[in-house]
């Protein structure tokens, strides 16, 4: 199994996470991106990575360069041809998922096309492509080397081949599937992200402090880390962008996205990555 190229599609935070997992677990990765720039940011956040688990003595020196060395990066899609699984790790935006989607259709028929989709259908995303039953969910979390849940989404085409091999694979990387219906939000997101919303009604109103909603959350809660903290290192564009399509495809008020949280994300503070997000980053 080890010796299949794996593709990954898209180079940020959840794509270099992935790949990392893929190349520390004996797979040749191939890792699209569009930009050069961001392909080269990927491969220093993975080498960085991998150090860390030498410094923790889980991996040798040797075993870091041999991973490292199975890191492919590529701006050719065509490069993912030859690839026996792809996994999909571009933004949330539908209409570039769908024409991705369509694309790798077309480059492979054989190819077993993977969304890391965090809310979005995959049925509606296997309706796009010529091989509609090779099109699955393999939901990763952030950050994907720590995090060992895979969520494993069914569209209404996938085959139980199709969902076979991508519980076996998720196994080879040591995390755990779990399966899910395809339905808006899946599972974690659809019981986490409304709580992080709530949360930023609870700053939008003034009930409490972002610190102290966030510490009130660890400690009487037992979180490991606060709503609004999380948010932040999920992205609150990802966020809302969640409470969207939940609100979206069940019509429910309960899901309305905190108008706090849509101001956050069109001024641009959008969490860690952007330096600002419910709280400030150095």
């Amino acid at each position: 199994m080890t010796q299949q190229a794996i593709g990954v599609v898209g180079a940020g935070t959840m794509g270099q996470g992935i790949a990392q997992v893929l190349v520390a677990s004996g797979f040749a990765t191939r890792l699209y991106d569009v930009a050069d720039e961001q392909l080269g940011r990927a491969q220093a956040v993975i080498d960085k990575g991998l150090g860390k688990l030498v410094a923790k003595e889980k991996l040798s020196e040797a075993d870091k360069a041999e991973a490292m060395a199975r890191l492919e990066t590529t701006t050719s899609l065509e490069a993912l041809r030859g690839c026996e699984v792809i996994i999909e790790a571009a933004p949330e935006q539908p209409a570039l998922k769908e024409k991705l989607f369509r694309d790798l259709s077309r480059l492979s028929h054989d190819a077993i096309l993977a969304s890391n989709t965090s809310s979005l259908s995959l049925t509606r995303l296997a309706a796009v492509c010529e091989r509609p039953e090779r099109v699955v969910g393999m939901h990763f979390f952030n950050p994907v080397p720590v995090l060992k849940l895979v969520e494993v989404i069914r569209a209404e085409q996938t085959s139980d081949a199709t969902v076979a091999r991508i519980e076996a694979l998720t196994a080879s990387l040591g995390k755990t599937a779990v399966a899910i219906a395809d339905s808006p939000g899946f599972a974690v997101n659809r019981l986490l992200v409304p709580m992080i919303n709530e949360a930023a009604f609870l700053l939008q109103e003034g009930v409490a402090s972002a610190e102290d909603i966030d510490e009130s959350m660890k400690l009487g809660a037992a979180h490991p880390m606060g709503p609004l903290a999380l948010a932040d290192l999920i992205g609150l564009d990802v966020c809302l962008s969640i409470m969207e399509v939940l609100q979206e495809g069940f019509g429910d008020p309960k899901y309305r996205p905190c108008p706090l949280l849509k101001r956050m994300v069109a001024a641009g503070y959008l969490g860690r990555k952007s330096g600002r997000g419910f709280h400030v980053y150095a």
